[in-house]
């Protein structure tokens, strides 16, 4: 498989594994807090990364270190926690959804940060994508007054986060290994996820029937969605752009919608208009 098919290949296996990480959250909050949650998933993502790619940390320099860590934080850290807790409170389907924000923001980002180029048609394109961003969630708030939907503020930060996270990979660890990348990052990231985890009831609740269904859950979602997936992600930077791979989200939200449906979730249709606005903003933004 040649380097043009290997990263469509790369683009669509991503879309089905994080396009179903939203209801393998939605799961794990049966049984556990969103911050309990949030630390398990970077626990079992770590603890597998350091028995696959122990050995891949050697091939970090000293200088990279810094780069890898601020990779780890806005790549992983804040986007684990605060996805968990904006499900607490809004449909997994519109979580997705909203996540497509992402090539967006990493355009944006690009521009005034990384000194990336820019045509009018992707300016327009960011509009486009906030424009329909605004009607998914405007209708969403009406049509389910039940949901907070002041929590999707939570996802929009995660998105510029993953924005900040491919821009820094593109240009400051380009040559370094996506496998030594993510090892790295989960390296960095275990010990403040244990000491988080341990300031929760996880103890009192890890004998019920319920939290241990939600364990296996995020057990799921750890080494699957978030360990081998940023390994996959990492490579797909490298060998395309940060666009490019961010332009997964087009497909994440079809996948999610469907683990929707399965889950008794159902968007309005304002609110599948508003997805499809978004989808054509990260079109224009995406393409060269």
């Amino acid at each position: 498989m040649d380097a043009k098919q290997l990263k469509w290949f790369y683009l669509f296996l991503l879309s089905l594994i994080w396009g179903s990480s939203f209801i393998l959250i939605k799961r794990g909050l049966v049984g556990l807090t969103a911050i309990q949650v949030g630390s398990l998933r970077i626990i079992f993502a770590a603890l597998f990364l350091l028995i696959v790619g122990f050995s891949s940390l050697k091939k970090i320099s000293r200088r990279q270190w810094k780069f890898v860590a601020l990779t780890s934080v806005f790549g992983t850290f804040i986007p684990a926690f605060f996805f968990a807790i904006a499900e607490t409170q809004v449909d997994s389907s519109i979580v997705a959804i909203l996540n497509s924000l992402t090539p967006l923001n990493t355009l944006v980002l690009g521009i005034i940060a990384f000194g990336i180029q820019f045509q009018k048609r992707q300016v327009l394109g960011v509009f486009v994508g906030l424009i329909g961003c605004l009607l998914l969630v405007l209708s969403g708030a009406s049509a389910h007054p039940g949901q907070n939907y002041y929590y999707v503020l939570l996802v929009v930060i995660a998105t510029i986060c993953y924005a900040i996270n491919v821009n820094l990979i593109k240009k400051y660890l380009p040559d370094l290994n996506s496998l030594s990348i993510t090892t790295g990052n989960f390296t960095v990231l275990l010990i403040p996820a244990l000491i988080i985890l341990s300031t929760t009831d996880f103890t009192q609740r890890i004998n019920l029937e319920a939290t241990q269904h939600s364990i296996l859950f995020v057990m799921i979602l750890g080494v699957l969605g978030t360990g081998i997936a940023n390994v996959l992600f990492f490579k797909l930077i490298q060998m395309s752009s940060p666009v490019f791979a961010t332009s997964v989200t087009y497909l994440i939200p079809i996948v999610a919608f469907f683990w929707g449906l399965l889950d008794n979730e159902m968007l309005t249709p304002v609110q599948f208009f508003g997805a499809f606005i978004i989808l054509i903003g990260v079109y224009l933004s995406a393409k060269k």
